[in-house]
């Protein structure tokens, strides 16, 4: 993507923003600033965000990262919420740093798996190593030293991560 396409995101995301304020759509300062902001988005940006971004840009990935989002991620958090309750009112904690082995192919799919463990109550991702095929996770209640799966830690995170990273 070169520096046209970026800004014109950037500043459809500033008019979406903005959108209201001040009693009309937008004011002339709202939009010259987003027409500036914008412009410094787009060329400071211009060769980070390239050819593989641009599959997050598909609607069709946003409708799974909303599905991801509302079901299995969030039932995860619910789960792991009450868990860490209960762990925490009756002191039955074992925690430890653990090696959890994941079959993932870019980092996209890594980030997302690691993101999506990391906002799970009761576990903190440490390392991603692409080169081990495993992450590293301090665990609340680590009941496995060496996991086989991240179905452990992370139940079907790691399929979605598979499925919206590619």
């Amino acid at each position: 993507m070169g520096f046209i396409p970026v800004f014109i995101w950037s500043f459809v995301l500033w008019l979406v923003l903005t959108a209201g304020s001040k009693g009309m759509l937008w004011s002339p300062e709202e939009l010259v600033a987003g027409v500036v902001f914008s412009g410094i988005i787009a060329f400071t940006t211009k060769d980070v965000i390239g050819e593989k971004a641009s599959r997050f840009l598909n609607p069709a990935k946003w409708v799974g990262f909303v599905v991801y989002s509302i079901g299995p991620l969030f039932w995860g958090m619910v789960k792991a919420n009450l868990d860490v309750a209960y762990r925490v009112i009756t002191g039955r904690i074992k925690p430890g740093i653990v090696r959890v082995p994941v079959d993932l192919e870019n980092d996209a799919q890594y980030t997302i798996l690691s993101n999506s463990i990391t906002l799970t109550p009761g576990t903190l991702t440490i390392d991603a190593c692409p080169e081990e095929k495993a992450l590293y996770v301090h665990w609340i209640n680590v009941t496995e030293k060496e996991p086989e799966s991240s179905e452990v830690i992370a139940g079907s995170f790691e399929k979605w991560a598979r499925r919206l990273g590619r």
